[in-house]
């Protein structure tokens, strides 16, 4: 599983919720698999709108969970 840590992304938008899912993509076909940790409030609501929140594997959800 590779972890990826997306505190640090301060303004998501659709070509953050693209990259990630693309990622996700890559590591399922090499085996393994995407978890994500640290996502902020703004990605959270992108990635559930856009349906990926289970696909790209949400580490508690929200930031401050």
């Amino acid at each position: 599983m590779v972890l990826c840590d997306v505190a640090g992304v301060s303004d998501p938008d659709c070509a953050t919720v693209d990259a990630l899912a693309r990622m996700q993509l890559t590591a399922k076909r090499l085996g393994s698999g995407l978890l994500l940790r640290g996502a902020s409030d703004e990605l959270h609501e992108l990635l559930a709108m856009a349906g990926l929140c289970e696909v790209v594997g949400l580490c508690g959800g929200y930031a401050s969970s």
